[in-house]
């Protein structure tokens, strides 16, 4: 395997450690000092310099302002956001906008598109379905009426929702396909009751009561919600990537600092030791998602679906960033639970992540029927 980054790609996580080099991962109070939400909305200021840096843009054409550019360096930026715990729907917004791009009719990417490219229109995605482990398109009913389509259903957990413009919502049809609508929160049959994610962050539980859609703002193509789920997926991967290569030197710089019986305690073999698998963690989460992104990228076929890649990935990233945080914990003594110390709220993201990735068993069972589908050699 060749993970070489184009030049491209590499200006792009450049700029992007630019405009994050100044966050501050403790911006907000700290969700073990409050019951409710750490901020009634996204960091606006983060969002207006990622535009004038050009980061909201890298998967949208040059005809829309962007910079034509692929998963791959988008995974390359969230990287660099998840190390300071960004608070901004980088993921959502530029996978939508790409969705839309590839898969949604030349009338609604011309109304969307260029404004989402600048930042002046967020979009975020339903992406959990109706409990957090059903399938995401089946939790939402669509049905033809005339000219439009009308909604009826329950996601939970959309992330950004009270503050974004449009909701891109994964629905069924009675023929049994998926199509994605653009839902504006705001609109009548449209409920957002307020949910808390372990970052303190606001999630929102969405219902839609008999929603009516224009056909314009609906996507039917084959395949689009599948591409955007599987993007979606490549970069929460690398979220997770991102916050474990954080703690981990956050970790290593405490123990190099801490001393016991005189000498620093990253010199005793124990920590060492420990702090070596979690390395290890961290390269295995790098290779497998670069793999995934890479298959997204290119839509090169292998002997197994892109599918097995990405189930691979997660099971990586969900396993691993949640043994990158325990073992910081640990290795901090009790700095690791001190709430004027940043690990804690690592600690939180990291959880969410591997809550948004689901359990390491599920898709080890899904990476099983692809190869039983799929026999190598």
């Amino acid at each position: 395997m060749d993970f070489t980054f184009s030049e491209e790609q590499q200006a792009a996580a450049e700029a992007a450690a630019g405009v994050f080099a100044d966050v501050a991962p403790d911006g907000v109070p700290s969700p073990a000092d409050t019951t409710g939400a750490v901020a009634d909305d996204f960091d606006r200021a983060l969002w207006a310099r990622l535009s004038e840096a050009d980061l909201l843009s890298l998967l949208l054409d040059e005809a829309y302002g962007g910079a034509g550019l692929d998963a791959i360096a988008l995974c390359l930026v969230l990287r660099e956001s998840a190390k300071v715990l960004a608070r901004v729907p980088l993921l959502e917004s530029s996978a939508a906008a790409a969705t839309v791009q590839a898969y949604g009719g030349e009338e609604l990417r011309s109304a969307l598109l260029t404004r989402a490219g600048r930042g002046d229109l967020v979009l975020t995605v339903a992406a959990h379905g109706r409990t957090g482990h059903d399938p995401a398109e089946l939790a939402v009913t669509a049905r033809r009426d005339g000219d439009r389509w009308v909604l009826d259903g329950v996601q939970t957990a959309v992330p950004w929702a009270h503050s974004a413009d449009l909701v891109v919502v994964p629905a069924h049809t009675d023929a049994g396909r998926t199509v994605l609508a653009l839902v504006a929160p705001d609109r009548e049959g449209v409920v957002l009751a307020e949910q808390i994610s372990t970052t303190g962050e606001r999630l929102a539980e969405l219902r839609l009561e008999s929603v009516p859609i224009a056909r314009v703002d609906v996507i039917d193509a084959d395949g689009a919600w599948e591409w955007l789920r599987d993007l979606l997926t490549a970069g929460t991967c690398a979220l997770s990537l991102g916050l474990g290569t954080a703690v981990l030197r956050m970790t290593s710089e405490y123990t190099s600092r801490r001393e016991q019986f005189g000498f620093p305690v990253a010199t005793f073999q124990a920590v060492a030791v420990q702090a070596a698998d979690r390395y290890i963690d961290l390269r295995a989460m790098e290779a497998t998602l670069w793999q995934a992104a890479w298959r997204i990228a290119s839509g090169v076929s292998g002997a197994l679906p892109a599918a097995a890649d990405l189930a691979v990935a997660k099971i990586w990233a969900a396993e691993g960033v949640r043994r990158v945080v325990q073992t910081a914990q640990h290795l901090h003594g009790g700095f690791g639970a001190d709430t004027e110390y940043p690990l804690h709220r690592y600690h939180a993201w990291a959880k969410h992540l591997e809550l948004s990735l689901g359990p390491a068993a599920a898709h080890e069972e899904a990476l099983g029927d692809l190869l039983a589908a799929h026999p190598l050699g």
